[in-house]
């Protein structure tokens, strides 16, 4: 029979989980203002090895539309600018011999809009993801209570399973928020 604390852990560490992936996820939306963030899932051929440019390349945010990618070997520089293009995150790479430019187009309203939409969209998923792991703990509640647990213990443990829930859910909140800003802000 799992204890409280292990059923509680184990919500809080999954809801953490699910929280975490949709900040990553966000992380990974343009808005308007340069981050390398957009750089995280481009894999480039690294004598035979899918490696991430960060591994290869120095990358930096020299202003806010523009990022700077300096490869450590200059070899390089022809494998990124592929990967870059061939990666669909809509930026043109500009090559000048020894580093290569991304500069992040200005967004019309119509575009922060769509993408304000997009935000919204994860940050239902990540509440579904919450509500799913608060119906498992629940669960998990019922179980241990039926399998010995004090009734009152279990009931206590499923209240806090729903203050777990609504700090997460707060979070969600705040994230999508200062997203949401941040995407709007011109």
């Amino acid at each position: 029979m799992e204890t409280t604390k292990q059923i509680l852990d184990d919500c809080t560490a999954r809801m953490q989980k699910g929280l975490d992936f949709m900040e990553e996820t966000l992380l990974n939306i343009r808005a308007g203002k340069a981050s390398t963030g957009v750089l995280n899932d481009i894999m480039v051929d690294y004598y035979g090895t899918p490696t991430g440019v960060d591994k290869v390349a120095s990358v930096n945010v020299p202003d806010a539309r523009t990022i700077l990618i300096k490869p450590w070997e200059k070899n390089m520089l022809a494998p990124i600018e592929k990967a870059i293009i061939n990666s669909n995150i809509g930026l043109t790479p500009s090559n000048n011999g020894d580093e290569i430019r991304l500069t992040i187009p200005v967004l019309t309203e119509e575009r922060r809009k769509a993408i304000v939409k997009q935000v919204k969209e994860e940050a239902e998923k990540g509440r579904v993801s919450l509500r799913n792991n608060r119906r498992d703990a629940v669960e998990a509640f019922k179980k241990a209570q039926k399998e010995g647990m004090p009734e009152d213990e279990a009931k206590n443990g499923e209240a806090e399973i729903q203050k777990i829930y609504d700090r997460f859910g707060k979070k969600i909140d705040e994230v999508v928020a200062a997203k949401e800003k941040e995407v709007m802000t011109v």
